[in-house]
Order: structure tokens, then C-alpha cells, then sequence
């Protein structure tokens, strides 16, 4: 990490800020902080929370020992990497959270648990370049997959970030994607899919990148799609979103049409620029909606059972959010991205309710 070096003086004044910080400024710092949003309280004891957000690597490992804080006044602070454009979110089987991030050409990994933080980029790499992440899934193993929606392909880390290979190259350059997005990976049939948005189908793949099969084809009808972006595997159903039919469709893993949820219109529960997607322990379906600020939740019939947020940039509000990844715990992440931060929720559903909320 780079440092700037800084005069004598300087260092000294700084070891003094370091080693006294007044208490009046602590107890200034306090009063800022603003509360955050209060439960929203659903139906049956269940609620959501507001947890936390985050945005900085620095977040990971807030607490710096005494002598790297001496270190930092003598020779200034490391340059901490921070989320820029924040699209797509995961977590793996560590409870890692895994950001790809379009503005710096790369992927987060924030890993609050051990405390450790780590930055996969490939802009610069002189083959397969990865320039413009947008989409993340994990395997059964943490195996990283991105889709580069510039490039064309899927690039392929393993746990620790190291590069292993990209999906979708052909000789001459060419790639049978035209542009990549969603994606999602069925460790136990060893498949992959991933949403073609501009041919307007879904390509299921083998794990060495082999089309073993296409799915939809322009249109609105059962099976077809206008843009499909988000992928993501519930029990035995695939589901995309097919944004520009401002629809969620449901299909099985082998591509046949079961049902569809949402329709374009500006009231509760319809869909204007449907993005991020994700299923709760009671298997209702979370939908981002990128230009209301806000995610609705609707179960299986498709009604609409709540939503929570609003367009802001206070705690629990949203600035053009994108990703959605709820874990196995029902705790909810969603990319505020134009907020440049992940913010955190937590589902608390009957089960839960009934074991005290206890994790």
C-alpha cells in the first residue's frame, strides 16, 4: 500500500493527535450518529431489521493496534481500496461477502469474520482482461464466477482469489456471448448459467464452459425474454429476471416455463426496472427495484407481501440499488450503488420468532 512520507514535525504532531484524542471530540463524534430505521414489524411476530452498511476495506478491521496507528502519523495512512460502482453481491460458505464493483474494475471480498480483506482485478492483465465485472456467483467449493459484460466472457478465481480461467472465448477473438450478466452455478449437476441479455436467452453450460443447451428466445410470452439480467437457482426452479417484460419468470433447470410474478405500472407491488433477486427462508422472493429505491417482497402467488426502503442516502435508504444475496441466516445485502455501500438487513421469520431470534 502506498504512503506518503511526512516531515518530522508533522510526525510528531500527529504521534500527539494519535496518543490524546480529547474527549470533548469523542463525545462530539457520538452525537452525530444518527439512530437507525426502526423494525418494520410484518404479520405472524416477523420483522426486518436495519443492521449495518459498509464500503471501505478499512471497515473490516476497524480496530488498529496502538503501534500501526504510530505508524500511520509518521508516514501517513495506507490507501485503502473502497466500493466505486458496486453492482452484484454474494456469500460463500465462509459468510464471506463478495462485491463486483464496475468502477474499479474489480471484485471486493470483505471478510468481517477474520477480519481480512482481499481485491481481485485483471484491467491490466495482458490476456483476458477482466474490464467490466458485473455479475458474481460461488460454487460449492468458493469458487469465484464473474461475468465481464465488455469482454464478453466469465472469468473463474478459486476461494483465494487466484485467476484460473475465462468461459466464452473462441479462436479468432470471437465469444459466444454477446453480453453476459446474471449468472448462477449448480454445483451438485455441474452446470452453469448465464443470461445472454442482448441475444435474449440463457446458456447452460458444463463447468469447463461447454453449451450444453440455450434457453428462451425474444419475446413476451411463457419462456421468452426482453433483456433477462439476474439468474438465480431456488431449490429446483431457475429464476431470471426479464427486465424490459418487468417480470420475474420461474422456470425449472431445465428451461420449461412454470410461473411468472410482476408487470410493468408505477403501483405497490408491480415492477418498473427490476434488478437484484433473492429467496428467504420461507421462500419468498425479493426484488430490487433500481428506479423506486425500494425492494418488495412477494410470495409464490405473487402478491405482494411488504416493502422496505426508499430513495435517500440515510440508513435503510437507496440511491439506484442493484445486487441482492440474502445468506442462510435470512440476513439481506443489497447493493446501494449510487450510495457507493452495501447495506445489511436482517429477516426475522416465524422460526426464528420462535427460537428468540437466536442465530
Amino acid at each position: 500500500m502506498r504512503r506518503s512520507v511526512l516531515g518530522t514535525g508533522l510526525a510528531l504532531a500527529g504521534m500527539a493527535i494519535l496518543l490524546a484524542t480529547p474527549a470533548s471530540a469523542s463525545k462530539r463524534s457520538k452525537e452525530t450518529i444518527s439512530p437507525p430505521p426502526p423494525d418494520l414489524l410484518l404479520d405472524g411476530g416477523r420483522k426486518l431489521s436495519f443492521e449495518r452498511s459498509f464500503s471501505l476495506e478499512r471497515q473490516v478491521k476497524p480496530k488498529r493496534s496502538f503501534w500501526t496507528r504510530v505508524v500511520d502519523a509518521i508516514a501517513g495512512q495506507p490507501d485503502f481500496h473502497y466500493l466505486v460502482s458496486p453492482y452484484s453481491v454474494v456469500t460463500d460458505s465462509r459468510g464471506r461477502i463478495i462485491v463486483t464493483d464496475v468502477g474499479a474494475a474489480g471484485v471486493h471480498i470483505f471478510d468481517f469474520t477474520q477480519q481480512k480483506y482481499k481485491f481481485i482485478t485483471r484491467r491490466d492483465a495482458g490476456k483476458d482482461p477482466m474490464l467490466t465485472p458485473q455479475c458474481v456467483a460461488v460454487d460449492a467449493q468458493d469458487n469465484i464466477y464473474v461475468t465481464d459484460s465488455q469482454t464478453g466472457k466469465v472469468f473463474v478465481f478459486d476461494a483465494n482469489g487466484k485467476f484460473r480461467r475465462a468461459i466464452g472465448s473462441l479462436k479468432g477473438g470471437e465469444g459466444y456471448f454477446k453480453r453476459p450478466t446474471g449468472i448462477a452455478v449448480d454445483s451438485a449437476a455441474q452446470r452453469i448459467y448465464v443470461t445472454d441479455t442482448l441475444r435474449n436467452k440463457i446458456v447452460m453450460m458444463d463447468m469447463q464452459g461447454s453449451v450444453l443447451q440455450t434457453i428462451g428466445k425474444t419475446g413476451t410470452g411463457e419462456g421468452e425474454f426482453n433483456f433477462p439480467t439476474e439468474l438465480r437457482l431456488n431449490g429446483s426452479d431457475l429464476v431470471v429476471v426479464d427486465a424490459m417484460n418487468f417480470r420475474v419468470q420461474v422456470l425449472d433447470r431445465s428451461g420449461a416455463f412454470r410461473y411468472a410474478i410482476g408487470k410493468l405500472g408505477d403501483g405497490a407491488g408491480w415492477m418498473f426496472r427490476p434488478k437484484g433477486i433473492g429467496f428467504d427462508s420461507e421462500a419468498h422472493l425479493y426484488v430490487v427495484d433500481g428506479q423506486w429505491g425500494i425492494v418488495q417482497v412477494f410470495d409464490r402467488e405473487g402478491r405482494l407481501l411488504y416493502y422496505f426502503g426508499q430513495r435517500g442516502t440515510g440508513d435503510g435508504e437507496f440511491q439506484l440499488p442493484t445486487g441482492l444475496q440474502i445468506d442462510n441466516q435470512d440476513r439481506i445485502y443489497v447493493v446501494d450503488s449510487f450510495n457507493r455501500r452495501v447495506q445489511v438487513f436482517h429477516y426475522y421469520g416465524i422460526a426464528q420468532q420462535a427460537d428468540g431470534g437466536k442465530q
